[in-house]
């Protein structure tokens, strides 16, 4: 079998007994570093082979361990810290683990993900991770075309030398929403920063950090935002509806009575 392990992503207090009741009973440890995850091993005196299992050796490895797997073996797989895949390596050794048939399951733990989205104060109940920004700016500007009109709370990881300028990226594409940063995530320094994309921010640049970004309107949000009354109107007008039609619409879009927008529609 193979286990998808959450791992600590700064309070190893946040290990669960189920990580550390798997950890001990597989035959091997697949680790993105291994000298990290041997300091976890170490706090919970668990003693097990390590693999190493990294972005530049994925699909070799991934072969390697699907190998294991068919021959019985019982594998866990664990990034540095929080959930495998999400951000980390693993995508490559699940696409290869279905591809051959085999089972494989997930244990629950932390990931910075939701727990900066919670921490942010940003609406939870639909959200989008993105992930990290790429470095060429060309290669930027097409990534996040893909997302700017999304209504969703977007969450990005970033690295720490790269924060300043990811905030004033993201500030030049996306305008002044509303922004969370958060870092050392359940550690002592624990810091949650929120603002607005472009304000000037003052924080120490240490640790991961993710930035919660508020989604964009809703367009009908924007077009409410943006025109009067008889304008909202005349937009659905310029679609091809009828009068009738485009009152039902500006009402509902504006949350006012119909009355209110039947009365606007006579002055046009």
């Amino acid at each position: 079998m193979l286990y998808i392990v959450a791992t600590p992503i700064g309070n190893m207090r946040e290990m669960s007994f189920r990580a550390v009741d798997v950890l001990n009973e597989v035959d091997f440890i697949a680790a993105e570093d291994t000298r990290r995850t041997g300091v976890l091993l170490n706090e919970f005196n668990i003693r097990k082979p390590l693999i190493s299992y990294q972005k530049h050796n994925e699909r070799t490895v991934a072969a390697r361990l699907i190998g294991l797997l068919k021959e019985g073996k019982d594998i866990a797989l664990v990034s540095d810290a929080g959930m495998p895949l999400i951000s980390d390596p693993g995508g490559i050794l699940v696409e290869e683990a279905i591809s051959a048939g085999l089972e494989y399951t997930v244990v629950s733990g932390p990931c910075a993900v939701i727990n900066a989205l919670v921490l942010s104060g940003l609406p939870a109940d639909s959200f989008l991770m993105a992930g990290f920004l790429p470095e060429k700016p060309s290669d930027r500007k097409r990534f996040i075309q893909k997302y700017a009109e999304v209504e969703a709370t977007l969450v990005f990881y970033s690295p720490p030398h790269n924060i300043a300028g990811d905030l004033e990226f993201l500030y030049s594409a996306l305008g002044a929403r509303k922004v969370a940063v958060v870092r050392e995530i359940t550690k002592i320094y624990e810091e949650v920063i929120r603002g607005r994309l472009g304000d000037a921010f003052s924080f120490t640049v240490k640790g991961e950090m993710v930035i919660v970004v508020e989604g964009a309107q809703s367009k009908a949000a924007a077009l409410t935002a943006k025109t009067t009354i008889p304008e909202h109107i005349r937009h659905y007008l310029d679609m091809g509806l009828d009068m009738k039609e485009a009152v039902k619409r500006t009402a509902s879009d504006r949350r006012i009575a119909k009355s209110v927008v039947y009365a606007e529609s006579l002055k046009m």
